[in-house]
């Protein structure tokens, strides 16, 4: 299996391959999810103090609070897809 990695900003990197949801910080779920991860060791703030706009879910548990929106994460990966598709044709 090939790793695919993902810019979700400021140079930090996440694996694509263990991302389970991208979700907006706004609603009370989340922000329970986000403080649940907390208190657990779980959560990784990648927002150098900037404003929250995605919560990255990963299937270890982690919660990645990143500062693009979820709409250019989702962007990068399914560019990053596609360009994995190419590449294998």
């Amino acid at each position: 299996m090939q790793i695919k990695l993902i810019n979700i900003g400021f140079g930090n990197i996440v694996s694509a391959n263990r991302i389970i949801a991208i979700v907006s910080p706004e609603s009370a779920p989340i922000k329970r999810v986000i403080t649940e991860a907390r208190d657990r060791g779980m959560l990784i703030d990648a927002t150098y103090g900037r404003r929250t706009r995605a919560v990255i879910i990963a299937d270890s548990g982690h919660v990645v609070l990143s500062a693009v929106q979820p709409e250019t994460v989702k962007h990068r990966l399914h560019t990053k897809e596609t360009t994995a598709a190419d590449d294998d044709e």
